[in-house]
């Protein structure tokens, strides 16, 4: 029970005549009174009635301009190496907020929703930038559940949206994008002027499926069923589901598929299933699911797919099955 409850139950115009009493003669009150009332006036010492609006305004349009960079920051992330991102509307500039140039040596308690504690607001909105707009953007508002949004914004805060890979971790990754680079080159140089849907510029999708796999086998999961669309098929086949370059190239040139409605895009329309040994020495069930061109008209098969599995299979355990959902880069 709150230690103040009692406050409730005791008539206003009571506590101004203990106040009163407190004022004259503090003395004549007990011990637990003298003190409630010592508070009482520390909390009026502290600011004058006049500044204290001003100051919680202040404190309330930071956190406003906090919200803006956990709903809006994506927007404004660096994530296009080909040009500058177009400009949104409204920016994050703090003028938007009710805040002036003056206000950004001012420390804010606000910085405590951000994890660093009572903090400027230069340096405020310096952690926001790093979290909010480099080159991973984040976008999670829009989740209902307050428990998602949490244990996502905490992870997010701690580490300043900042991978932090050790020397074994970085030489598995370059590994991984040496794998997706040299395939891409190798379809360009064979087979001249064919559609590819090359994965080129986007190639860290391979590291980040394998991270994706091998860290969910560790939490437990068994099993994923993936749909996506064209762009970098291919070399999830090769590179994630351990597709042979046989198999792949033999669809490149016809030679598994005599039919004459067989043909064109067909290979990247073909599903595939795999299993791969994990390495906590776990294996894992992989399929990519067929797709035609229309884009992600295999999500909600997907979707299905992964439900009848969990239904079936698995008794219901939602942690043994994980679907996933790509779609490559667009077009230069």
């Amino acid at each position: 029970m709150d230690k103040f409850s009692f406050l409730g139950s005791i008539h206003s115009g009571m506590i101004e005549k203990m106040y009163d009493r407190y004022l004259h003669d503090p003395n004549s009150l007990e011990e637990e009174w003298v003190r409630f009332f010592q508070g009482f006036d520390f909390a009026k010492e502290v600011y004058s009635e006049e500044d204290i609006p001003q100051i919680f305004q202040k404190e309330f349009k930071v956190i406003n301009l906090i919200d803006a960079y956990r709903k809006s920051g994506h927007l404004f992330t660096k994530t296009n190496p080909v040009r500058e991102r177009r400009q949104y509307s409204p920016t994050l500039d703090i003028q938007n907020f009710g805040l002036e140039e003056s206000d950004m040596e001012v420390e804010f308690q606000a910085g405590e929703q951000v994890g660093i504690g009572p903090s400027k607001l230069s340096d405020i909105i310096a952690h926001l930038e790093k979290v909010y707009c480099q080159s991973i953007g984040v976008e999670y508002m829009y989740i209902r559940d307050p428990k998602e949004i949490d244990w996502i914004k905490n992870r997010l805060h701690k580490n300043a949206n900042t991978p932090n890979f050790d020397t074994q971790q970085k030489k598995h990754i370059l590994h991984k994008l040496n794998q997706a680079v040299a395939f891409e080159n190798f379809l360009h140089k064979k087979f001249v002027g064919q559609k590819r849907f090359s994965l080129e510029g986007a190639e860290s999708l391979i590291p980040a499926l394998d991270a994706l796999v091998e860290h969910s086998s560790d939490l437990g999961v068994e099993e994923f069923v993936m749909g996506m669309a064209h762009r970098g098929r291919l070399n999830v086949l090769a590179n994630i589901f351990n597709k042979t370059y046989k198999e792949i190239f033999s669809e490149f040139e016809g030679i598994l598929y005599e039919d004459d409605f067989i043909s064109g895009d067909v290979k990247y329309h073909l599903g595939f299933t795999s299993v791969q040994k994990c390495n906590n020495g776990n294996d894992v069930k992989l399929s990519l699911s067929p797709n035609p061109s229309h884009l992600e008209a295999v999500d909600p098969v997907v979707e299905g797919i992964t439900r009848a599995k969990l239904d079936s299979q698995y008794n219901g355990d939602s942690k043994k099955i994980l679907p996933i959902l790509l779609h490559g880069d667009a077009a230069l």
